[in-house]
């Protein structure tokens, strides 16, 4: 005998509410077994989880496609960031500026490697420091490096951070979403068992075969079990 289950998905608790709400016989007079209470709650919570989708959609196409603009962004602004620590530890090593100058860019006195840029939020760190540690520098009489220079660095990194900001905001977006998707599972799996605890009571009477034909009519869900003969 097949069994009833709630959908597991949103497109499937969709697709339950919409075939319930298509179907024309439950909106005639004569034949209406369902509480317009009921249905005047199903159409409201359909769309609202259609839109809350749809945006999960939107938005989740936006963060990967900006996530795939950024793997490009941000290998440049490493390798020009790298580059440009590399050329100030150099220049600390043959005395050109005192190791004491290394703590307005946030490193140790006694660095030698390149701190960790390996992430995005290394890079978002030490992208900072090192640009606001050499005008700082700078402003105190310091010569300026070159190739690269500040300039070209911080425009590589001005970049990188805009994208890195957008996607900040897109997950921020996306979970928002996921959340509003969530909060509303359960009050549509709620009103769905109370649907077909309705819809089952009203063809009780009739033969399996018939009733679970009727029944899936109305948005019903049926499984069979393992071996079971799918007869109905």
């Amino acid at each position: 005998m097949p069994y009833r289950r709630l959908p597991k998905t949103d497109a499937a608790r969709l697709k339950s509410i919409r075939t319930l709400l298509d179907n024309s016989e439950i909106y005639t007079v004569r034949n209406r077994f369902i509480d317009w209470k009921l249905l005047n709650r199903a159409q409201p919570l359909h769309d609202r989880l259609l839109t809350a989708t749809e945006q999960y959609r939107i938005s989740m196409a936006s963060q990967v496609r900006n996530a795939k603009k950024m793997d490009g962004l941000q290998r440049r602004a490493v390798m020009y960031l790298s580059h440009f620590i590399q050329v100030l530890l150099m220049s600390v090593e043959r005395g050109e500026i005192k190791r004491s100058q290394l703590a307005l860019y946030g490193l140790s006195e006694e660095a030698t490697a390149l701190p960790n840029l390996k992430s995005a939020e290394g890079l978002m760190e030490w992208g900072t420091k090192i640009v606001e540690g050499e005008k700082a520098r700078l402003k105190k009489g310091g010569r300026p490096i070159y190739n690269p220079s500040i300039g070209m660095v911080s425009t590589h990194f001005d970049i990188f951070s805009e994208a890195y900001t957008a996607q900040k905001r897109m997950q921020q977006r996306t979970q928002k979403t996921l959340q509003d998707m969530s909060k509303l599972r359960p009050e549509i799996d709620e009103l769905l068992l109370e649907l077909w605890n309705v819809i089952e009571a009203h063809f009780a009477e009739l033969p399996p075969e018939t009733r679970f034909q009727e029944c899936r009519k109305f948005g019903i869900v049926y499984y069979h079990r393992r071996h079971e003969d799918p007869k109905y």
